[in-house]
């Protein structure tokens, strides 16, 4: 499965996280450290486990837990339109 951003979404990463932009209703979205290190490594084409095997090695977690964590960050920007199904 391979995460897009819609395109009138923009993804901007800062210091301690990123921010999202939906154009189509001007809010602003913003996420922690970790959730951008996930939608990253997605973007760049990892799959969902790729991800959550990357944050399990970085915050020193379980597979599972970092898992669990993927499917909630998916889950919540699906459900906000800002990611393409």
């Amino acid at each position: 499965m391979t995460t897009r951003l819609r395109a009138d979404v923009v993804f901007t990463e800062l210091d301690d996280g990123s921010v999202l932009l939906d154009e189509r209703t001007g809010r602003y979205y913003q996420l922690n450290t970790t959730a951008t290190l996930a939608l990253r490594t997605m973007l760049d084409g990892g799959s969902p486990h790729h991800a959550a095997e990357v944050l399990a090695d970085r915050y020193d977690t379980s597979h599972r837990r970092a898992s669990a964590d993927i499917v909630g960050l998916i889950t919540r920007l699906r459900r906000l339109e800002l990611v393409t199904p």
